[in-house]
């Protein structure tokens, strides 16, 4: 069987060989890139110059953060054998269709392929791995998390990261569901992914809705890490405030631009915004012994690509250092913490800070 990317050419991957004690260890990355929700999107993607539709247009990524060789910048993992799986698909690898005699979408099978070749080359042998994603490869690393863990040996440690794939389904500023159904709906059904998703989601709600990591999360039986931000770059614009839209998302742009131009109202949706998120966090878990998460509220996309933010020394505005509205690390990486702060926005450059150093349901909400 011959797996293709949506255009005719077969995938691809980039490998970084482990070395002396980590050699038997694998740290798999799902590259981000958001969807296509359109045979002709997905085809445009063919010759999007990065490379998200074919791999006849990739060029090599660098390796940073997660997946840096730096014992400095990356000392829990640099001597492992760490891949990047690039993103051809459009459907956080759900996909399997074909549209015509061009478009293939077939993102399910890119997945199983790609996992079948690292196989092969030791990871059915491994001690420990991990299965980590960005973007729209963090949304993949949850749904194909407990696939990933029957791949490997039972003796290993398996384990999943999601970063800045936590996508909240939620009601955007102008009360509805604009990103539900012109997005995800569309995706799931030009790609075919409902049968790829988990049926313990899709026997319940429509599959589309089984794409928010919050009506799965709580099926998902391998120990799975959510690395977050509730005020999430990419998800405030498409998502919440819908800025990309010439007409009803310009009241927002000033806002999610400088925090000094949002009015009272904005910054109390902004604020409910931050309280939804971390509800679905706390109750949506499923068995929370084998969860653990790091939610802050840096307005970025994507944290564990970048040297400076995954082994960066601490972010400090105002003379306060910027932790976390909520830390746990239930799984073996140390003792169950939990740090709490109310919220803290930070829009290039500008700032706005409400903290409190209490547990979300203590009285004292002062700000400074």
């Amino acid at each position: 069987m011959t797996i293709l990317s949506v255009y005719q050419n077969p995938p691809a991957y980039q490998f970084d060989e482990g070395k002396g004690e980590g050699t038997n260890n694998w740290l798999v990355h799902l590259e981000g890139g958001g969807w296509c929700n359109s045979v002709r999107s997905c085809s445009g993607r063919s010759n999007d110059s990065t490379g998200l539709g074919s791999s006849n247009k990739m060029v090599p990524r660098g390796f940073y953060g997660i997946l840096s060789s730096s014992k400095k910048d990356n000392p829990n993992f640099y001597k492992w054998n760490r891949i990047l799986v690039r993103y051809c698909d459009g459907s956080s690898f759900t996909g399997d269709a074909d549209k015509g005699s061009k478009v293939y979408l077939r993102g399910a099978r890119v997945f199983d392929a790609i996992m079948e070749d690292l196989l092969e080359r030791g990871m059915k042998d491994a001690t420990n791995a991990l299965l980590c994603g960005c973007s729209a490869g963090g949304l993949a690393s949850i749904m194909h998390c407990d696939k990933f863990q029957d791949l490997i040996a039972t003796t290993a440690r398996v384990k999943c990261l999601s970063d800045g794939g936590y996508f909240l389904h939620g009601k955007d500023v102008y009360g509805g569901y604009h990103f539900e159904y012109a997005t995800f709906d569309q995706v799931v059904g030009v790609h075919g992914s409902a049968k790829n998703l988990p049926q313990t989601c899709t026997s319940k709600i429509k599959p589309s809705l089984c794409f928010y990591p919050q009506n799965v999360i709580q099926h998902i039986r391998t120990p799975l890490f959510i690395l977050n931000s509730v005020f999430d770059k990419w998800q405030l614009e498409y998502v919440f405030a819908l800025t990309y839209l010439p007409i009803v998302g310009r009241a927002w742009v000033k806002c999610q631009n400088n925090t000094a131009d949002c009015s009272f109202s904005q910054l109390k949706r902004l604020e409910g915004l931050r309280s939804e998120f971390l509800n679905t966090i706390l109750t949506r878990l499923g068995n929370p012994s084998s969860k653990g998460w790091f939610i802050d509220s840096c307005y970025t996309h994507c944290q564990s690509l970048s040297g400076e933010s995954w082994h960066g020394p601490n972010v400090t505005l105002n003379h306060k250092v910027c932790k976390t509205i909520q830390f746990r690390r239930p799984m073996g990486i140390g003792s169950t913490t939990d740090v709490w702060c109310t919220w803290l926005i930070n829009i290039n450059r500008h700032v706005f800070v409400c903290v409190k150093n209490e547990s979300p349901n203590s009285p004292n909400n002062n700000c400074i």
